[in-house]
């Protein structure tokens, strides 16, 4: 078998590999698996019997730039027309701890396939685009199957982030019911083992999982295998098999919500929507979310209305809120798409200075507040003229609307 013209026609990677010469220099791992599923191939990554400072050598010789990216574990990232390619020496595990590794580098090409976490994972091509497989991946990608490289236990132990990428690589490379039992069972016998990796490790994992364009049964195996509740206290997958549904009756004559197939397209790949779907206890937490990833959280667990969403968060934050609603057997109004839209468009018709001289300070502030819940309450209706009669009676602490 061999790979498609397009990588083996690339003259920025041929030139990168006829610089290592007269080692072996070989194509490996995602860019080989992609490849061959005729997927899209950003980063290609090299795998050579070369020693870091002879790949360093000789790329400088070239007239290429090594850079020492990870030199102490065997990784020298070469710059070439501007690309940078993650060369690699073949390596072999002396120990491991669950999180990291301490290796030796190698001649062998066996002891560097034995060591890469699955099968499909583990297949190389030389520089005329023959692809190598040494531990049996070519019949796993036919079928879409994931498979650890030789024991799971093992493979696990070595670090545990791999039942993580196990359900992150399931979701996008396997099959539906494909999944290995071996595998499946490994992981959940070690579930536990991901409380020693980092919560920013983990999120990282997430992130990719709920990207995938189709995440649902990866997520229903990792709550069946006590991965989802070890990672996520409180979450659900069958939260995100019902917003799924819903997206799938979300475009076309019809639809719960009328949106185009392209809303609906950038929607199933949103991580937060998915995640928020999820309903995990404090996803923000346990996934180690930034601050601005942990206010989308917030606001897709928002109790407003969805006029008020949609006119404090916008048209787009006030449809997925719809969307994660009806997906928990809320029933929308009718026209709730027309009204978001509408919604998201108003601005308040009162500012500070028509109060001007009439309340000051605090009672100011409480006035514009009240004034603007009654405006939104009132379905955005309220004139100017009467948002300034509950302004000021808020700011003077009186009681009652607007009349």
């Amino acid at each position: 078998m061999k790979l498609p013209a397009s990588i083996t026609g690339d003259a920025t990677l041929r030139r990168v590999l006829a610089a290592l010469a007269p080692s072996r220099a070989l194509i490996v791992g995602g860019a080989v698996r992609n490849a061959l599923l005729g997927a899209p191939v950003s980063d290609i990554d090299i795998a050579t019997d070369a020693r870091p400072e002879v790949v360093m050598e000789r790329a400088a010789a070239a007239g290429l730039k090594p850079v020492p990216t990870g030199i102490d574990h065997g990784t020298v990232t070469v710059v070439a027309d501007g690309r940078g390619f993650e060369v690699t020496s073949f390596r072999r595990d002396v120990a491991t701890d669950g999180r990291r590794a301490e290796v030796a580098f190698s001649d062998r090409l066996e002891d560097d396939a034995s060591r890469r976490d699955f099968t499909i994972n583990a297949l190389y091509a030389d520089a005329a685009g023959e692809v190598i497989d040494p531990v049996g991946g070519l019949p796993d990608l036919a079928v879409r199957r994931l498979r650890f490289v030789g024991d799971p236990d093992q493979r696990i132990a070595e670090d545990y982030l791999r039942i993580l990428r196990f359900f992150r690589f399931h979701a996008w490379y396997g099959h539906k019911g494909g999944a290995d039992p071996a595998a499946l069972a490994a992981c959940a016998r070690h579930a536990a083992g991901l409380a020693r990796i980092s919560r920013e490790r983990i999120g990282a994992e997430m992130r990719k999982l709920l990207s995938a364009p189709g995440p649902v049964e990866a997520v229903a195996l990792m709550q069946a295998a006590g991965v989802l509740a070890q990672l996520l206290p409180g979450a659900d997958a069958g939260g995100l098999t019902a917003l799924e549904a819903v997206l799938d009756g979300a475009a076309g004559p019809g639809a719960v919500c009328p949106r185009t197939p392209e809303d609906i397209s950038m929607m199933k790949k949103d991580w937060q929507l998915r995640l928020a779907a999820l309903g995990a206890d404090d996803a923000a937490g346990a996934l180690r979310l930034s601050r601005a990833e942990a206010r989308v959280q917030e606001e897709l667990r928002s109790a407003l209305s969805l006029d008020e969403a949609a006119y404090r968060l916008g048209e787009a934050r006030a449809v997925q809120l719809a969307l994660l609603r009806a997906s928990r057997g809320v029933i929308l109004p009718e026209d709730w798409a027309e009204r978001i839209r509408f919604a998201a468009g108003q601005v308040l018709p009162l500012r500070a200075g028509d109060l001007s001289g009439r309340v000051t300070g605090p009672a100011l502030g409480r006035g514009l507040k009240a004034a603007e819940a009654a405006w939104i309450a009132s379905g955005f209706r309220l004139s100017g003229p009467a948002l300034v009669g509950v302004a000021l009676r808020a700011g003077r602490g009186e009681t009652g609307g607007a009349e």
